[in-house]
């Protein structure tokens, strides 16, 4: 009989990065509904569009799978329905059942990440989901219960910061490169503040780096499609301290050996 986990992450960036940090230990992408352990079928929109709005997304989680277990990742797209997201599907699914659950969030904004793990806890207890005092650190119970603030759970910072260790040790020529171009780019005199709005924010620089490395690697393409498909988080890149400390969340969070 397998374990099963249901993680709720920010956005498709962060599917991403969790699914290749699992995937190291056998869990695979489910593609066709047929393969898909029953467990998770109701985790399944049946309802198109959703909630009536023609351009947003079908709300379905990555579901990963091996001989002993079967995680959901579910993307609430942005950080305003992390609980909401949580307390939805646990319910659906029964929380007995559930090996354990998990949110991954980012502490960007410069929000330290102390305060945004209070927040996150304060809100989830009010569904009567206990965290642990501690970023990262878990209830047990059943489920397990844990929530880690990206990138470290102490300096405020984002999946970027984490992507660009990354890159750092796995792509340094492309990071140098990359980095000199969004610098140059960034400093153009036709570009007006509106142009830069985006770029302004606390992670804007970061993710305008990592995109333009993504496009290299996969041109044309979306950053979680490099996070799947290149080197980002294989190989080395796992060893790197901060990368290392979100998989041993996730191990111990879905008792994965």
């Amino acid at each position: 009989m397998r374990k099963y986990g249901y993680l709720v992450v920010e956005g498709p960036h962060d599917v991403e990065f969790a699914y290749r940090l699992l995937s190291p230990f056998g869990l695979k992408r489910i593609r066709l509904e047929q393969e898909l352990d029953d467990f998770f079928a109701p985790l399944i929109p049946r309802k198109y569009p959703p909630d009536g709005d023609l351009q947003k997304r079908m709300p379905i989680p990555l579901f990963l799978q091996s001989d002993t277990h079967a995680i959901a990742i579910h993307s609430a797209i942005g950080d305003s329905r992390l609980v909401e997201t949580v307390d939805e599907n646990a319910s659906i699914l029964g929380l007995t059942s559930i090996t354990g659950i998990g949110v991954l969030l980012d502490s960007d904004n410069k929000i330290p990440a102390e305060s945004r793990y209070a927040t996150i806890k304060e809100d989830l207890a009010k569904k009567q989901f206990i965290l642990n005092d501690q970023p990262g650190q878990l209830t047990q119970g059943s489920p397990k219960l844990g929530a880690f603030v990206l990138p470290d759970n102490f300096a405020d910072g984002t999946l970027e910061d984490l992507l660009l260790d990354s890159a750092n040790s796995v792509y340094p020529d492309l990071l140098t490169s990359a980095i000199a171009y969004v610098d140059k780019a960034s400093n153009g005199n036709d570009l007006t503040n509106k142009d830069l709005e985006d770029f302004k924010k606390p992670a804007g620089r970061n993710k305008a780096v990592i995109g333009a490395m993504a496009n290299v690697l996969r041109p044309g393409k979306a950053v979680q499609t490099s996070i799947q498909d290149n080197r980002w988080l294989r190989d080395k890149a796992l060893s790197l301290p901060r990368i290392q400390a979100v998989q041993t969340f996730l191990k111990a969070l879905f008792d994965i050996p």
